[in-house]
């Protein structure tokens, strides 16, 4: 879309809990040149709802708000609403958030206390393709020793087990049996387990579970 001016103009949906925290972020966004906030939400699905409707080019997403966890939301956002670039807006200064929520597809790490100076650089950052981490978490993070590997693509230990018995050759019922699962619940663990890996045959998973070391045959 393009502003008055001619210019391209970026769109851009506010997520945050409190409604005196979302004005205020629409009033300096919306007096920057360029950028229009199209819509608000309160929780992390209106998020998603709102950045689908608007095909919005910029998402500003509060970790806190209620419904679960922003950062386990961010990958759905991303597949669902893949126009839509994520920037961060948090009071969390934990290294490991950051770390989690760009590994997660967020595009930027902005810690509120600093949002007047890094909002917009991170906003339009995010809008033409590239990241933004705030400064201080940038250095405590490359001052971090590398953190051990955990399960490959969040798998979780239940999705471990379940993909460890289909490399092996189980069928979906072995399985329900082995791990006392009902047959539909392992079907869905199954579906996760293809989604977060990109495998969509057995033949796959097989080759997935022996490049992460998941199973020996």
């Amino acid at each position: 879309m393009e502003s008055e001016s001619g210019a391209a103009e970026t769109t851009v949906v506010i997520a945050d809990d409190h409604t005196v925290v979302r004005k205020g972020l629409r009033l300096l966004i919306d007096a920057e040149p360029g950028l229009r906030v199209v819509a608000e939400a309160g929780t992390a699905h209106d998020a998603l709802r709102m950045a689908r409707a608007h095909r919005a080019g910029v998402l500003i997403l509060d970790l806190n708000m209620p419904g679960g966890s922003s950062l386990e939301a961010i990958p759905q956002i991303r597949e669902e609403a893949p126009m839509t670039a994520i920037v961060v807006l948090t009071m969390q200064n934990d290294p490991a958030f950051a770390r989690q929520a760009l590994q997660s597809g967020a595009a930027g790490f902005v810690l509120k206390e600093a949002a007047d100076d890094e909002l917009l650089e991170a906003i339009r950052l995010a809008a033409t393709g590239g990241i933004y981490l705030n400064p201080t978490l940038g250095a405590r993070l490359a001052a971090q020793p590398p953190a051990p590997a955990g399960p490959p693509d969040d798998l979780s230990e239940r999705e471990l087990s379940v993909l460890r018995l289909i490399a092996l050759g189980h069928t979906n019922s072995e399985i329900a049996g082995q791990l006392h699962l009902s047959v539909r619940t392992v079907e869905s663990h199954r579906a996760h387990i293809q989604q977060k890996t990109r495998c969509s045959t057995r033949a796959e998973l097989v080759r997935y579970a022996l490049e992460h070391d998941l199973v020996d045959l």
